[in-house]
């Protein structure tokens, strides 16, 4: 398994991105407002590397310093913003997927992550 370790990061990151969209995209079906949307896509996102994590007995990549639900959101918003703008869907979805691979991948190649609250 540790062979295949870029392998499943690939995997996973395209997960992330898939079902990011899919979940703001059915919530926008059911016709709920853009926040509620952003919230359900980042959770749908996030959930399945979590359930993946727990089956195989691992710490979830959501729970360490690894931008992952930020990524979802930025994702998001930039869905939000280009529907706003009247994108076309095609356009939409592509530049979302994207940008969500885009900042996972630079964030573990360069290891960004977010600041971690400290107990004092």
């Amino acid at each position: 398994m540790e062979g295949l370790r870029n392998t499943w990061f690939v995997f996973d990151t395209l997960g992330l991105a898939l079902f990011t969209i899919a979940g703001m995209q059915k919530s926008l079906a059911f016709g709920q407002p853009y926040w509620v949307a952003i919230i359900m896509g980042c959770i749908t996102g996030s959930a399945g590397g979590v359930i993946r994590d727990v089956l195989l007995n691992n710490e979830p990549v959501i729970f360490q310093r690894e931008i992952y639900a930020m990524a979802s959101l930025a994702g998001g918003i930039t869905y939000w913003t280009l529907d706003y703008y009247n994108s076309p869907i095609e356009v939409t979805v592509i530049v979302t997927f994207l940008l969500i691979c885009v900042i996972r991948f630079l964030a573990v190649r360069y290891h960004l992550s977010l600041p971690i609250l400290k107990s004092e």
